[in-house]
């Protein structure tokens, strides 16, 4: 598959539907996919016509996570994936929190790790019914380098955070719902409509003030996000543990 064609950009009505596309490996993120992915946030940040964005996933999946077999056997050194998934990941979502229109996460299926580190960075969440979430970091033996550790605290406090990077466990959408990290859950059927009639109602309002509520939200929570996501991506660690735990995984 080429990489136009792991990631689908749609634009319609003033908005940028952009899909990640391998269903057959659900969607699971390549460094390629993640440099398309940026490229196409970037573009519809400096598109004048664009309104909103809307990030989904193509078949069952929003995305599993980061495909660890696109590293080709590159050595994971103390649970870091290197800059190969880093620079282009930390790049979309920083295009995400910057650009003044919102995005937002139609999240139709099952979204892990990398995956939902993307999503805990857009405006709006919108999950379906019977989708699983999740932070594996710590059951492959790795360690956040987009943001994890800083953004899902505050979308849902450091309690509930801690115990759920620390015990890896999965949870259901109606529990991203109890706990703020979704605006609203929906069965499949409904997701689409839901959404769009969300981002009608965004697309009516003034493009000015939902950028100056962007601008002031960053004034708000992002120099202290900011200091940070630096310090995460910066930090080093010695993890032993990445290659063993991953063996098997990645036979």
């Amino acid at each position: 598959m080429s990489i136009s064609e792991q990631l689908l950009t749609h634009n319609a009505d003033g908005v940028t539907t952009i899909t990640l596309n391998r269903p057959d490996a659900l969607n699971a993120l390549t460094p390629e996919m993640l440099g398309a992915l940026a490229d196409a946030l970037a573009a519809a940040a400096a598109d004048e016509q664009v309104r909103a964005v809307v990030l989904t996933g193509s078949g069952r999946a929003f995305s599993a996570g980061v495909d660890l077999k696109s590293l080709n056997g590159a050595p994971i050194v103390d649970g870091m994936v290197g800059d190969v998934l880093d620079v282009p990941a930390q790049a979309a979502i920083q295009s995400i929190e910057s650009m003044p229109k919102p995005v937002i996460a139609k999240v139709n299926g099952h979204c892990f790790t990398g995956a939902l580190e993307i999503v805990l960075a857009c405006d709006l969440v919108y999950i379906a019914t019977g989708a699983k979430l999740g932070d594996t970091h710590a059951k492959w033996g790795l360690r956040p380098t987009w943001g994890m550790s800083q953004r899902l605290p505050r979308k849902i406090g450091v309690t509930r955070a801690r115990e759920l990077s620390l015990t890896a466990a999965v949870f259901s959408a109606d529990e991203a719902l109890d706990w703020g990290l979704a605006n609203a859950i929906a069965d499949r059927d409904a997701l689409d409509a839901l959404v769009a009639e969300r981002v009608a109602q965004i697309c009516s309002n003034s493009a000015g003030a939902i950028a100056a509520y962007k601008d002031l939200w960053r004034q708000t929570f992002g120099t202290s996000l900011a200091e940070g996501v630096a310090f995460e991506s910066d930090a080093n660690y010695r993890i032993g543990d990445s290659e063993t735990r991953l063996a098997e995984f990645l036979k």
